[in-house]
């Protein structure tokens, strides 16, 4: 087993900014994407609640989140990069939350 591994956590927003549930769907589509890809992944099936401010404004956020470990790699933190990228466009969000570091595994 490779001794460089990297955990990536994602924030996956249960509501658009402005009220709106997200599809369902959509969260099962993210984390399929992101299993499919590594071969593995996991998810958080209780929602965690994350407050932030952006431009005076405070948003309260109903959330999941994605978990994946993987050889750390630049081409698996390029993929990971577009992943978040792309569902912060489709979930019409300012920000995705993510982040990333090494773990060992043994």
């Amino acid at each position: 087993m490779s001794k460089n591994w990297r955990r990536f956590e994602v924030l996956i927003p249960l509501r658009f900014n402005d009220g709106r549930d997200v599809p369902a769907r959509w969260v099962t589509e993210a984390f399929s994407e992101v299993r499919d890809h590594f071969g593995a992944a996991s998810y958080e099936t209780q929602s965690v609640e994350g407050h932030w401010r952006h431009r005076d404004v405070l948003y309260k956020d109903n959330l999941t989140r994605i978990v994946v470990d993987v050889v750390d790699s630049p081409e698996n933190r390029v993929w990971m990069k577009d992943f978040k990228e792309r569902w912060r466009i489709r979930l019409e969000q300012v920000e995705l939350w993510m982040v990333s570091y090494t773990i060992e595994v043994d």
